[in-house]
C-alpha cells in the first residue's frame, strides 16, 4: 500500500498541471450536470416500508384516489380577541370568508370550517379550520401559498388573533452555506496559527471546497434519478468538508516534516502520499463503512444521506493523494514554514508539547486511565433517559405562526389535538361496510385517553374508512404511546366480531413507529460496523488488542456525546445558548446518525494517531518510545484537526433545522471527547499499561492477514535525502511484528 501510494504522490507531483486539469473537467463536468439536470422530485418511496403507520398511508393512497396521504394542509386557528368568542357574529363571518377562499383555490382538495366540523373550543374563545392540499408541500407554488396568506390576512383585520399550523406555509430552512462559510472560516485561522503560512493553511482549504463542491454537484445532477435533493446531501457536505481538510492537512503536514528531514520536493511528496496517504485511504474506509452501513437501517433517506456522504468521503480521499501533491508540485516551497524558506535552520522534532504530555501519560496511565472512564461515564449518564420522538412545531421559535397556533390549540383544545390519530379502516372482508366501521369508530372511540373521534369518512368505492381519534395527551408524551399500542391491541378482536381490520397512523402514530423501528435496527447496525472496522484495523495494525481499544474508546466517547444531547436538547441544559427554542424528545433518526458517522470519525483519529506509533514500532522503537514518538510527530496536527472538525461541525448547530442542529452539536462533542479525551489521554495510558503486548498478534492470523504495509516499511529503503529518487526496495523487516 506504502510504496503503491509513494509511486501515486510522485506522479502527481511530476504530473502536477495533468492532474489539476483533470480535476478541474471533473468538477466542471460535475458543475454542468447539475445546471441542466432535471430538477429533483420525490420518487414516491416510503419513509421506512414495513412499519404500520406507512403501510396505512399507503393504502390511503391507494383506496382514496386522488388523495396523497403525505399532501399539504394548514390548520387555521382563530382566537377570538379581548376575551371574545369566536362565534360572535363578525368573527364567523370572518371565519367563513376564509374558508371558502381558501376551498377555492386550485390545488385544495377540501376546507372545512370549524362550525361544520364542530372545531370550536367549550369556552367558545378558539377554534380550527383545516385546509387539505391534493399535493406536497413541496408542490405548492408560491401562488398557491399567496392565496391562502391573503385569506389569512383579511381575517386577521377583522380583529380574530390567526395563526396557521400545517405543512403547507410551513417556513422551510435555507439552503444557503452561512453553516459551511463559519465552519470554513474558523478552519482558516486554525490552519494558520498551526503552520505558520498562508500557503499551508489555504491549500487544504482550496482542496476541501473543491471535493464538497465535486460531491455536491453530482448530488445535483444525480438527484432526478436516485430522488436525492440538497437535504440528501447536507451530510454530505458536513462530512466532505471536515474530512477534505482534515486529510489535506495530515499530507501537507507530513511532508513538511519530510522536507525538513533533507528530501527534495517530489521525493518528499512521494514519502507524504506513502505515509499519511496510507492512513488516509484506511481512514476514510473506517468513515465509508460506517456511512454504508446505514443500509442495513431499512430507512431509504438514510440510506440515501449515508451514500452519498460515504461518496463525498471517497472524494476527499481521493483528493489528498492527487490534487494535494499536484498543488504542493506548483508551489514546492510556499507550504513551508517562513523560517525554511528563508533558509533559515530547519527544526526538527526532538521534543514539543505532545511528546512531554505523552510521557506524562506514561508515568500516571493508571490515573489517566480512571480519570478519562469516570469523566465520560459522567456524562454519558443522561443517555440513559433518552426519549426519541420527531419534534415538531413545538420546538421551533415562538416568533412562527407554527409555533403560536401550536399553543393556541393546546390552551383551546387541549395538547392532543395536536398530535391526532388517523384510522384507517379497511372493511373489505366486513358483511356491512358502514356498521363494521361505526362499531370500530365506537369502540375507539371509548378507549381511556381519547378525547373524541370524528365522522368518519368514505371512499368512493365504500369499502375504506378514514377518521381521526384526539387523546388527551401530547404527540411526545408517554400515556400517548401507550394509548396508541392499546388501540392497537384491540384489532384483532374488533376484526373477528366485524370482519374489517383498521390501522393506526397519523405524524403522531408515524413517529412512534419510526422510534421503535429505529431502536430495534441500532443493535444490528452497531454490531455491522463495529465488526467490518474491526477486521480492517487488525489489517491495519496487525494487532489484536488495538482494534479493541479502539472500539472501546469508541462507545466511551459517543455515550458520552449522546449523554451530553440529551441534556442540552431533551433537558434543556444551555438550550437556550444554542438556540434551542423548547426542550423535548431527541430525533428518532439522530442517535443512529451520531453513532455511524461517529464512529467513522474515531477510527480516523485512531489511523492517524496510532499509525505514527505503529510506523516507529516497527522501525525498532521501544513500546513507550513508540507512543512518544508517535504524539512528537502528530499529536499537534491531530489536535488541528480535531478542532477543525469541531469548528465546522459547530457551524450546523446555527442551522435552522432541528436535526442539521442536533447532529452539528452531536458531532461537535464528539469529536471533543474523542480527540482529547479517549485518543490523547486514553490511549496512551492503555498503551502504556499493555506494553508489547499492545501489538501482540497471534503467528497463524499474521500468516492469513494481508501485509498492507500502511506504517511504510517499504519505504524505510537506504535514505533518500538531498533530491535522491530511487524507488522503493521490499520492505524492511525489523523483527517486530
Amino acid at each position: 500500500m506504502a510504496t503503491l501510494l509513494y509511486r501515486l504522490g510522485r506522479t502527481a507531483f511530476r504530473r502536477r498541471w495533468l492532474v489539476v486539469l483533470l480535476w478541474a473537467v471533473i468538477l466542471g463536468g460535475a458543475g454542468a450536470a447539475a445546471v441542466t439536470a432535471p430538477a429533483s422530485s420525490d420518487d414516491g418511496t416510503s419513509f421506512m416500508p414495513g412499519i404500520e403507520a406507512q403501510k396505512a398511508f399507503d393504502l390511503i393512497g391507494e383506496r382514496f384516489p386522488g388523495t396523497d396521504a403525505n399532501g399539504a394542509n394548514a390548520r387555521i386557528v382563530f382566537v377570538a380577541p379581548h376575551g371574545g368568542k369566536v362565534t360572535a357574529s363578525g368573527n364567523r363571518a370572518a371565519i367563513d370568508a376564509l374558508v371558502t377562499e381558501a376551498a377555492d383555490a386550485p390545488k385544495v382538495l377540501n376546507a372545512v370550517d370549524p362550525f361544520t366540523a364542530g372545531a370550536v373550543s367549550e369556552d367558545g374563545s378558539t377554534a380550527y379550520a383545516t385546509v387539505t392540499y391534493k399535493v406536497k408541500a413541496d408542490d405548492l407554488t408560491d401562488a398557491d401559498k399567496a392565496t391562502l396568506e391573503k385569506a389569512v390576512d383579511q381575517a386577521r383585520d377583522t380583529g380574530l388573533t390567526v395563526e396557521v399550523g400545517g405543512t403547507a406555509l410551513a417556513e422551510q430552512p435555507a439552503a444557503g452555506g452561512s453553516a459551511e462559510a463559519i465552519g470554513i472560516g474558523l478552519a482558516a485561522v486554525i490552519l494558520l496559527i498551526t503552520f505558520g503560512s498562508l500557503a499551508a493553511a489555504g491549500l487544504p482549504l482550496l482542496t476541501a471546497v473543491l471535493g464538497v463542491g465535486t460531491s455536491m454537484a453530482a448530488i445535483m445532477a444525480l438527484g432526478s434519478v436516485f430522488g436525492l435533493s440538497l437535504t440528501t446531501g447536507t451530510l454530505a457536505s458536513m462530512l466532505g468538508l471536515a474530512v477534505g481538510i482534515d486529510y489535506a492537512l495530515f499530507v501537507v503536514s507530513r511532508y513538511r516534516e519530510e522536507r525538513a528531514n533533507g528530501h527534495a520536493p517530489r521525493e518528499a511528496a512521494g514519502l507524504a502520499v506513502g505515509t499519511a496517504g496510507s492512513a488516509v485511504v484506511f481512514a476514510g474506509l473506517t468513515v465509508v463503512i460506517a456511512l454504508a452501513g446505514l443500509t442495513v437501517v431499512g430507512v431509504p433517506m438514510l440510506t440515501k444521506m449515508g451514500l452519498c456522504a460515504a461518496g463525498a468521503v471517497v472524494i476527499a480521499v481521493l483528493v489528498a493523494l492527487t490534487l494535494v501533491p499536484a498543488l504542493l508540485g506548483m508551489w514546492p516551497d510556499a507550504v513551508l514554514a517562513r523560517r525554511t524558506r528563508k533558509g533559515g535552520p530547519v527544526r526538527r522534532a526532538a521534543d514539543n508539547a505532545g511528546s512531554r504530555w505523552a510521557r506524562f501519560v506514561l508515568r500516571r496511565p493508571v490515573t489517566v486511565l480512571v480519570a478519562c472512564v469516570a469523566g465520560l461515564g459522567v456524562l454519558a449518564l443522561p443517555a440513559a433517559q433518552l426519549e426519541m420522538g420527531m419534534p415538531g412545531a413545538e420546538s421551533k421559535p415562538v416568533s412562527s405562526t407554527e409555533r403560536r397556533a401550536y399553543d393556541a390549540l393546546a390552551n383551546g383544545f387541549g395538547a392532543g389535538f395536536n398530535g391526532p390519530l388517523t384510522i384507517v379502516v379497511d372493511a373489505r372482508g366486513a358483511a356491512g361496510a358502514k356498521a363494521a366501521v361505526r362499531e370500530i369508530e365506537k369502540r375507539i372511540g371509548t378507549t381511556d385517553g381519547v378525547v373524541s373521534v370524528s365522522s368518519a369518512r368514505f371512499n368512493p368505492a365504500g369499502d375504506t374508512a378514514l377518521f381521526s381519534a384526539v387523546p388527551a395527551t401530547g404527540p411526545n408524551d408517554e400515556h400517548t404511546k401507550d394509548l396508541v399500542r392499546a388501540i392497537r391491541s384491540e384489532r384483532a378482536a374488533l376484526e373477528q366480531r366485524t370482519g374489517a381490520t383498521f390501522e393506526v397512523t397519523g405524524s403522531t402514530a408515524m413517529n412512534i413507529d419510526i422510534a421503535e423501528a429505529l431502536q430495534a435496527a441500532l443493535v444490528p447496525y452497531l454490531a455491522v460496523i463495529v465488526l467490518l472496522a474491526l477486521l480492517l484495523l487488525l489489517v491495519v495494525f496487525r494487532s489484536v488488542l488495538v482494534p479493541v481499544k479502539a472500539a472501546f474508546g469508541f462507545l466511551l466517547s459517543v455515550l458520552a456525546a449522546l449523554g451530553s444531547v440529551v441534556a442540552v436538547f431533551q433537558w434543556g441544559w444551555g438550550a437556550g445558548l444554542l438556540g434551542v427554542e423548547q426542550a423535548g424528545p431527541i430525533m428518532s433518526l439522530m442517535p443512529i446518525f451520531l453513532v455511524g458517522i461517529v464512529f467513522g470519525l474515531a477510527m480516523d483519529y485512531e489511523v492517524f494517531l496510532v499509525a505514527r506509533m505503529r510506523e516507529a514500532y516497527v522501525h525498532g522503537d521501544r513500546a513507550p518510545d513508540a507512543v512518544v514518538s508517535g504524539f512528537r510527530h502528530s499529536a499537534r496536527v491531530v489536535v488541528a484537526a480535531a478542532v477543525i472538525m469541531i469548528a465546522v461541525f459547530s457551524g450546523f448547530v446555527g442551522s435552522g433545522e432541528s436535526m442539521v442542529k442536533t447532529i452539528g452539536f452531536g458531532l461537535a462533542v464528539a469529536v471533543l471527547f474523542d480527540a482529547f479525551v479517549v485518543r490523547m489521554a486514553l490511549v496512551p495510558a492503555v498503551l502504556a499499561l499493555l506494553g508489547d503486548k499492545a501489538w501482540w498478534l497471534p503467528g497463524w492470523l499474521d500468516r492469513l492477514l494481508p501485509r498492507v504495509d500502511v506504517e511504510g516499511a517499504g519505504l524505510a529503503a537506504p535514505s533518500r535525502v538531498a533530491g535522491g529518487e530511487r524507488a522503493p526496495q521490499d520492505p524492511v523487516h525489523v523483527g517486530r511484528p
